[in-house]
């Protein structure tokens, strides 16, 4: 026999990260936070366990890395939350708040140019756990990419950040080699050796880092590395690709600065029910840029 759920309940419940599943009224699926995508084995197996107490034995995972327990009955609820909770383990991600944060695995991959892990939990412990409660115009969705790559699609996010390494072309040094290292090296092929001296498009330059020390001579032989941070990125029923900011970031504390500015931009000057993406179209990207970059 199905329990019968009011509307109000299953609005609550919602809240605290079960979403009714549609084939029927009084089944949930539980949405188990992780941090992009990382938990502990002894979670891991929590999870299992639970899913098999409280719920169809079956795991599902969403695209932004949550863990989520199918065919949890209503009255099984607060069951799996106290038993989620002596791992340390909680459910949530849903509603007009920021969102889990996703990251790639730039800190192990071999192309990443940033420690995405570190940043990564920095933003979940303050923008996801402190910052939670925050309630504000829509969701807001924070993605953390190690490189141009953009395997986590940072530019499809709220807040999109991308490691960087900015190199310094050094014109006097190149020698204008016959099978030129860096021109090899640059996957966009925006490096070519022409009339005997590498030509450099530092404008269309995506700072991925593949050229960093290949020149033996030292023409590429500068680096930055720093963080670009696209805003107003979204996918769904109206995909929007961010917009990347002026400038090259080159500290994890300005970077979660920005961020912080963006979220309160977001609660103070959008309206209910829009996207940042349209808080962004209606103020103008110069105006909402000069006041993020504003101490």
């Amino acid at each position: 026999m199905q329990t019968i759920v009011t509307p109000e309940e299953i609005k609550r419940v919602k809240g605290l990260g079960f979403l009714q599943d549609k084939r029927y009224k009084d089944v949930f699926n539980a949405r188990v936070i992780t941090r992009n995508g990382k938990i502990t084995s002894a979670q891991h197996k929590a999870i299992a366990e639970a899913s098999e107490k409280f719920g169809s034995g079956e795991i599902a995972m969403t695209v932004r890395l949550t863990m989520e327990i199918q065919g949890v009955k209503y009255e099984n609820i607060e069951p799996l939350r106290s038993f989620l909770a002596q791992y340390g383990l909680t459910t949530g991600g849903t509603g007009k708040r920021v969102r889990p944060v996703v990251s790639c695995k730039g800190t192990t991959c071999q192309y990443g140019l940033i420690d995405t892990y570190a940043l990564s939990e920095k933003i979940h412990k303050r923008f996801y756990e402190e910052l939670g409660s925050v309630a504000l115009p829509h969701k807001f969705k924070i993605a953390v990419g190690g490189c141009p790559n953009n395997c986590v699609k940072p530019d499809l996010n709220d807040v999109g950040i991308i490691g960087q390494c900015v190199p310094t072309y050094h014109s006097e040094k190149c020698r204008g080699c016959k099978k030129c290292q860096v021109e090899l090296s640059c996957p966009i092929k925006i490096a070519k050796v022409k009339d005997g001296k590498l030509d450099y498009n530092a404008a269309e330059c995506n700072h991925c880092g593949r050229c960093r020390n290949k020149c033996p001579f030292g023409a590429m032989a500068d680096y930055t590395f720093g963080y670009k941070i696209y805003l107003g990125g979204r996918w769904g029923k109206r995909v929007a690709q961010g917009r990347a900011m002026s400038k090259v970031f080159t500290s994890e504390e300005e970077v979660m600065k920005v961020a912080e500015r963006a979220l309160y931009l977001f609660r103070d000057e959008g309206i209910d029910g829009e996207r940042f993406s349209d808080t962004i179209a209606r103020l103008g990207f110069d105006y909402v840029e000069k006041k993020l970059l504003a101490e």
